[in-house]
């Protein structure tokens, strides 16, 4: 899946690319008809040490899925990112199908 990557006030390195788009690559088990994504890291100006935010555009046939995170690390916001993109793709996945019938 093709995923553009955007760091916002910050320089993000190829290993936290990576990361990011391995977890989002595996979505494609879940919907086949992915077409792209965005991601979107930056990090939040309060002084909680949660201050690591990531936000992913998904577009599938008819739709435009979202996820937003916030928490310690990129990776650990990536990871409940993706997940809450997975639950929206199944849950899209099977209201398509009911479609059809």
């Amino acid at each position: 899946m093709k995923l553009q990557m955007h760091s916002i006030h910050f320089d993000a390195d190829q290993k936290l690319i990576n990361f990011i788009q391995k977890k989002a690559d595996k979505l494609d088990t879940y919907y086949d008809r992915i077409i792209d994504g965005e991601v979107f890291m930056r990090l939040d100006k309060n002084d909680r040490s949660e201050n690591k935010v990531v936000e992913i555009k998904m577009n599938v046939p008819g739709k435009q899925l979202f996820s937003k995170t916030q928490n310690g690390s990129f990776e650990a916001a990536a990871d409940e990112a993706v997940e809450q993109l997975r639950r929206q793709l199944k849950k899209h996945k099977e209201k398509s199908l009911l479609a059809k019938q």
